[in-house]
This record gives structure tokens, sequence and C-alpha cells, in this order.
């Protein structure tokens, strides 16, 4: 299994277990467009953007990072998603809503 797969089961798993555990609280949760970031992005000199993303309240329990090279095929939709990024950037990341 590669690395992105990994990351991203991790996180999925932990949005389950999270929201189990919001359900076990009394406190409602936060809405998504309230959130203003989970984690944040980087763009190195070649291009590549990493995210570095967290989960989120309740309970934070796991992190994650995904690497985007140019050549990879959702790369325009993260770089979009970020609102544009440079080499040496480094940006917050918002939830995708």
């Amino acid at each position: 299994m590669s690395y992105r797969r990994v990351a991203i089961a991790l996180l999925v798993a932990a949005d389950f277990v999270g929201a189990a555990a919001a359900q076990d609280k009394t406190n409602e949760s936060i809405p998504c467009a309230a959130i203003e970031s989970i984690g944040t992005a980087e763009m190195s000199n070649d291009g590549t953007i990493t995210l570095h993303l967290r989960s989120l309240w309740p309970d934070p329990i796991a992190e994650g990072e995904l690497r985007y090279a140019p050549d990879d095929p959702q790369y325009e939709e993260i770089k979009q998603h970020l609102g544009g990024i440079a080499p040496g950037d480094t940006k917050p990341v918002k939830p995708w809503c």
C-alpha cells in the first residue's frame, strides 16, 4: 500500500472515530465552514506540494502528510483549493466542505 493510501486511510479512520466520539459528547460540533484550517501546505523548490493534515475537534487523534508532485493527477485541484501557492510558500489548508 502506498504512503498516500496509508495517510488517507488514517485520516478517514480518524474521521469515523472522531464522529463516533462526537456523538458521545454533549457539545455540538463546529460547522465545516467555520473551520479555518486543517493543517498546512508547503511547496518545495521543485513544485511538490506537501500537505500536513490533522483531524479536528473533538479529540484530535490523527495526523497525516500527503505529497503531490507536479505530474500528479490531483495537483492542480490541490493548488486551486489552496488559492495558489508558490515555491517556498507555506499556507493554511482550509477544509474541503
